[in-house]
């Protein structure tokens, strides 16, 4: 990586396992995520159940960074899950999809990543 404004990190991931249904593992994951990858957290996280009863229900997450934030949706009727790392500060995201994977075991990793640049 070089000196961009900023750098996000996207996974969609396939075939979790049922620690996307409980807030307690998602809490964790995000306590490890944020000093696996050397973030700053800015309070607490954010985690809610949305959406009970449809397709797309399942937790949300929004934690909050110092150089930006992390969001993520895990959706349980599906076993999928999306994970959103944005920092202008540079991490390793390799580790970052490790701990996902500790977490939630996906059978299936899409790995997106972008620089951003506005000028």
């Amino acid at each position: 990586m070089s000196n961009y404004w900023g750098y996000h990190l996207m996974l969609d991931c396939a075939g979790c396992n049922d620690n996307i249904k409980s807030r307690d593992q998602i809490y964790n994951f995000i306590k490890e995520l944020v000093e696996r990858i050397d973030m700053n957290a800015h309070g607490e996280p954010i985690i809610e159940y949305l959406l009970p009863g449809e397709d797309k229900a399942g937790y949300s997450l929004m934690q909050l960074i110092t150089t930006s934030n992390i969001c993520a949706h895990f959706i349980e009727p599906n076993s999928t899950a999306y994970l959103d790392v944005f920092s202008c500060k540079e991490f390793d995201i390799k580790v970052a999809e490790d701990v996902f994977r500790k977490y939630f075991g996906p059978s299936l990793v899409r790995v997106n990543f972008i620089t951003r640049q506005a000028g």
